[in-house]
């Protein structure tokens, strides 16, 4: 199957195929299966025998998990409803339609409800099929081998998008060896990004990550969005560099095989998925060698700017007051909304944010180090056939920043999603000292301990608003079962002496986390 030239427009992407023989009609309908979903509409055009049904019985095959259910060409009964692993399917056929209104009479649209739709001879219709479609249109060549079909696909509206970053998903496996694998999606986290796991007939596994530039959010103040004060990545190029700048480390971030940095794609090595955790909680041995791996980059000399291909290069953002403080905005903006219903008065919540803006700024004077920010259980793989440090799998380290070495032990050893308890973690955070020790006899222990009491309730004040917006915005409610044991992990952290006045505010405003602690 060759691919053409793609041609995209504000509102419409062009993508012309070859399809070489009968079997890369199978190939085609894998490729749009990929793209579909309910209330979709995908129109089959071309004239008698392009393979218009062909298509459509592929496609049928793939999407109700059944390859030798039947599936015959609807034109004397105009519709035929299939009911498909995750939705419906009605493959439509309208030859025989003398007018458009007759749809209308049949009921098409009724039966079109939260279904995926093929239509065979969609001009038929004349304009009451929707405009935001796409288009596949089929056309033999006499010169050519009778197997060989000329394949326009057109995809318009929000299919102009998806048609746009399938087509760079198909160059990227055909460019890296991967694209006669098999897909499979992977179920991911709050993250946007998407994952596929590929597999080859020989075993062989890759994944495909699909992270495509962020758009930019409204301005909140100094002119910029959440994400660029927060300094969040913006598109796939802090992955690419930090993830190379990790294995020069000898850490274990995946290998990039391939990647496109225009759509926001890579194809990378599959660390599996053998977690450092067990369904009964923490498993202490690989958190040690997961708090080892953090010793070690924290001692290493690190640069701020990193390569990312032979052309430009990535500076890391410095985590500063501004980030740290945006973030703990999120308890007032979501949180306290979902516990007491309620909004804090303006006065209040100046004097968290100034409370909080004058304990970070305590802590920046500190030597930085590669923050990557998300360094938990979801985001560490076991890897029990590598050594030491490489045996922890990192896959999350995208939003990198310059800060403090505490940030990252405290994602870590207050993890989340799953209770460390508390004397495992005094245990392992005075073999992280000893670490660093052993490295640096001049390593403040002390100042160490305050970063990552401050740190700490930075980071559990931060995460109780990003579950409660989950909830609320993103309608994710699985992340609410976490919510006591970061409260307790806030409450544990704002009892050091650095954080005493912020005690206070919390103790007024928020006196259920000091009711529940223990």
């Amino acid at each position: 199957m060759v691919a053409g030239t793609i041609r995209t427009t504000a509102s419409e992407t062009i993508w012309p195929r070859a399809l070489e023989d009968e079997g890369a009609i199978a190939s085609l309908a894998a490729d749009v299966a990929a793209l579909v979903g309910p209330g979709d509409l995908v129109t089959l055009s071309g004239g008698l025998g392009a393979g218009k049904t062909a298509f459509a019985r592929a496609l049928i095959r793939i999407l109700t998990g059944e390859q030798d259910i039947e599936v015959p060409s609807p034109t004397f009964t105009l519709m035929q409803i299939y009911e498909g692993l995750n939705f419906p399917i009605v493959h439509a056929d309208f030859y025989r339609i003398e007018k458009p209104r007759d749809l209308i009479e049949l009921g098409f649209d009724e039966a079109c409800d939260g279904a995926l739709v093929l239509v065979e001879w969609p001009e038929r219709a004349g304009d009451l099929l929707d405009a935001g479609r796409l288009d596949i249109e089929l056309k033999l060549d006499r010169d050519k081998d009778p197997g060989y079909r000329a394949v326009t696909l057109t995809g318009s509206g929000a299919f102009a998008t998806r048609l746009a970053r399938a087509k760079a998903i198909h160059e990227l496996l055909d460019r890296s060896g991967w694209s006669g694998a098999e897909r499979s999606f992977m179920q991911g986290d709050a993250s946007a990004r998407s994952y596929e796991r590929l597999l080859k007939h020989d075993g062989q596994s890759a994944i495909l990550m699909i992270s495509p530039p962020r758009p930019d959010g409204p301005p909140l103040r100094y002119g910029k969005s959440y994400s660029a004060i927060a300094k969040l990545a913006e598109d796939i190029r802090p992955f690419i560099a930090v993830g190379q700048g990790l294995h020069e480390q000898g850490l274990s971030a995946p290998e990039i095989h391939a990647f496109d940095l225009a759509a926001g794609l890579a194809v990378i090595e599959d660390l599996g998925s053998e977690p450092i955790t067990s369904e009964s909680g923490i498993i202490e041995d690989r958190y040690a060698v997961a708090l080892a791996a953090l010793a070690h980059l924290h001692g290493a000399n690190l640069s701020d700017t990193l390569p990312v291909d032979g052309k430009e290069t990535y500076r890391i953002p410095v985590y500063d007051v501004d980030a740290l403080s945006i973030e703990v905005e999120l308890l007032l903006d979501w949180y306290l909304p979902y516990i007491a219903c309620a909004q804090v008065a303006s006065g209040a919540k100046a004097t968290f944010v100034n409370l909080w803006r004058h304990a970070v700024q305590t802590i920046l004077a500190a030597r930085p180090t590669w923050t990557l920010r998300d360094y938990h259980s979801p985001n560490l793989l076991w890897l029990a056939e590598r050594q030491g440090i490489a045996g922890v799998g990192i896959i999350d380290f995208q939003d990198c920043v310059l800060g403090h070495a505490a940030y990252d032990v405290v994602s870590l050893l207050q993890d989340a999603r799953v209770d460390v308890p508390q004397e495992v973690e005094l245990k392992l955070l005075a073999q992280y000292a000893r670490l660093r020790r052993e490295e640096d006899a001049g390593f403040d222990t002390a100042g160490f301990a305050r970063a990552y009491a401050i740190l700490g309730a930075q980071r559990a004040t931060k995460i109780l608003g990003i579950f409660a917006r989950l909830d609320e915005r993103d309608k994710k409610p699985q992340y609410l079962v976490h919510l006591p044991r970061i409260e307790r992990y806030l409450a544990n952290n704002l009892g050091h002496p650095a954080l005493t006045e912020l005690k206070l505010w919390y103790e007024e405003h928020l006196p259920r986390l000091f009711v529940a602690a223990p």
